[in-house]
């Protein structure tokens, strides 16, 4: 008698299905099961990179962490093969490969690169599965599911074998693609008004925008909304994509147009394009030590609200800002004296250095122009310090650092809703997206000669993005700066896409909310208050099981990553970190072992010897 194999699925192929997989094998090596096992990978863009990562994009979108902080194994390199559990960080694996540039320790990778070594993480999954377990490889789209009636789902894919039949799923699903918010709506109905004039791509990934030539023509004005990581992309998608080129001579670098570029102008609430991170020179394991945003200080605050209050939910402006700003300006300060530094330093203003251009007004575009082109050069400056020896970039690096932290304060209602939306959402993601998240110093760099170039026209704070229907063109303004109105053939969108369930426009996900398997989830809190809509898949606490439209937890379904955004916070890590037990190795274990319960495989696995806890989830 056959026995029959437990069935598992994983949707979404990118860091986060890996992960799932990665530890699967693990902990299936470790603790041989006692009944076959069969692995469904499940990616409708490429197996082992997803669409973000995929190996087909250009080489100029890259990383913002340097290579030697990323690994896909939850163990570092032992005497024996790389395998799932001990393999090698991106920039080892990056010098094993004669097609792959060779990165070092604080070098960046391209994605297609990260794309390459997702893909051998895939293969090393594959080679090393131990004997009676099976992985399967279906570059399909999925579209639905449907409970079996003795537990576990049918996953509707649409092409062979068009249903897969599984004990558990995993949805990894990654980055979404949205239907159009209303200022999207407004600009696309704009361009269909005029047919043959203006043209608009909503936000998302850069190398899946039409940014070509026919869309937006050499020497045509085209517009970016959103001066973020993905305006870097945009940026160099319109100049080094046609053909430009950079040369440094000394400290100086210029930019050589090709002749086919498009001018750029580009704006944002800000002003502000996302500064640049330090210069590495922390190792890779390195783990910041927390003195004042603790663990401890969190569950201690929260004992005091249920004392006072009868409800331990926290006010992060009262509750959690201090702490992580004593934390930010001890680093600060501290890193000051390290190096020399006589007497304190001013305190940290993160508002002031993330709206540098906040109240104030400028008499022409050149006004403005000097003054970013200032502020520019001064962050660049500190960038070249570093992130341990420069007082600023190793304190905006603190940011970084306690983002595990952070989430103990806010993940599964952990703050009062009407603080969590102001305190958080509106004043502080703002600034610690701009902050703590920056591209290579290069690219900065990069936008500074292009400006001087009178390539790029950074319009000034506050922008406006208008349409005008006179003249068939986009309208671009800033009230702060007198006289600054360009007008645009095009518009790109260049902020990446909130997870929203009503807005997404994945089958799969249209599904799931229409049946009632998934449920959206609502921030609560005390009074009479309604719950406060998120757009977020509603999961559990570790291992992230999913909960159904009728409160009802789904044991065999799981939800890992961007889709749970707003249940918990910053789940578009896609790595972990050589040496260290992240939060993102731990995520991936627990639905690993919730999977394997039923083999008897549930029983603990020690972390790979070679690698360090780090404390566990709240």
């Amino acid at each position: 008698m056959t026995m029959q194999p437990l069935t598992l699925a994983v949707i979404g192929t990118g860091p986060r299905g890996i992960s799932v997989l990665e530890r699967l094998a693990v902990r299936l090596t470790e603790t041989p099961p006692g009944r076959p096992v069969r692995i469904h990978a499940i990616d409708d863009t490429e197996i082992g990179a997803g669409r973000i990562w995929r190996t087909s994009q250009d080489d100029w979108y890259t990383m913002n962490t340097v290579a030697g902080q990323i690994t896909m194994y939850s163990g570092t390199p032992d005497e024996g093969p790389w395998r799932p559990g001990a393999g090698p960080a991106l920039d080892e694996w990056s010098r094993s490969r004669a097609d792959i540039l060779p990165l070092g320790s604080d070098d960046y990778a391209t994605r297609r690169t990260y794309g390459h070594y997702l893909r051998d993480v895939y293969r090393s999954i594959e080679q090393h599965l131990p004997g009676g377990t099976e992985l399967i490889s279906t570059r399909t789209r999925a579209k639905s599911l449907a409970a079996r009636p003795a537990g576990g789902w049918f996953v509707e894919v649409d092409r062979s074998p068009y249903v897969i039949a599984a004990d558990h799923v995993l949805l990894a699903t990654g980055h979404p693609k949205n239907l159009p918010d209303p200022f999207e709506r407004r600009m696309i109905d704009f361009c269909a008004r005029n047919a043959y004039g203006p043209h608009y791509e909503c936000g998302d990934s850069a190398a899946d925008m039409d940014l070509g030539e026919r869309a937006v023509p050499a020497g045509s004005t085209v517009a970016i909304r959103g001066l973020g990581l993905s305006f870097y992309d945009v940026m160099l998608d319109l100049t080094i994509g046609r053909g430009g080129t950079f040369e440094t001579n000394g400290d100086r670098m210029t930019y050589i147009p090709s002749g086919r570029e498009p001018y750029i102008v580009a704006g944002s609430r800000s002003g502000l394009p996302i500064p640049a991170r330090g210069v590495n020179q922390k190792r890779p394991d390195h783990s910041h030590k927390a003195r004042h945003l603790t663990k401890q200080a969190v569950a201690a605050a929260r004992v005091r609200r249920r004392e006072t209050t009868g409800n331990d939910q926290l006010s992060f402006a009262e509750d959690v800002w201090p702490l992580l700003m004593r934390e930010v300006d001890q680093v600060y300060q501290d890193t000051h004296r390290a190096q020399g530094g006589t007497g304190p330093l001013p305190e940290l203003d993160l508002h002031k250095l993330a709206r540098p251009f906040a109240g104030k007004s400028f008499s022409s575009p050149g006004h403005f122009r000097t003054h970013l082109l200032r502020t520019m050069r001064a962050d660049l400056d500190d960038a070249a310090l570093g992130n341990a020896r420069g007082p600023l970039k190793a304190a905006l690096d603190v940011l970084r650092d306690i983002r595990n932290v952070v989430r103990e304060a806010v993940d599964y209602n952990g703050l009062l809703p009407a603080s969590h939306e102001e305190d958080f959402n509106r004043q502080f993601l703002p600034v610690n997206s701009l902050l703590s998240a920056g591209p290579p110093a290069e690219r900065v760099e990069q936008l500074y000669a292009l400006i001087e170039a009178g390539q790029v026209d950074i319009v000034g704070p506050a922008t406006v993005f208008a349409e005008d229907d006179a003249k068939g063109l986009f309208k671009i303004s800033s009230p702060q700066v007198r006289g600054a109105v360009r007008w645009a053939a095009a518009l790109i969108d260049a902020r990446i896409p909130t997870p929203d369930l009503h807005r997404d426009t994945s089958e799969l996900t249209s599904s799931l909310v229409s049946t009632g398997i998934v449920s959206e989830y609502f921030r609560t809190g005390p009074g009479t208050a309604p719950p406060a809509p998120t757009g977020g898949l509603n999961v559990t606490r570790a291992p992230f099981h999913v909960i159904s439209a009728d409160g009802e937890v789904q044991p065999d379904l799981y939800a890992l990553g961007i889709p749970t955004e707003h249940t918990r916070w910053f789940t578009q890590v896609g790595s972990g970190k050589p040496g260290l037990n992240t939060l993102f190795k731990q995520d991936a274990d627990a639905i690993a072992r919730s999977m394997l319960a039923t083999l008897g495989a549930d029983a603990e696995v020690s972390v790979p010897r070679h690698a360090t806890m780090m404390g566990s989830i709240r």
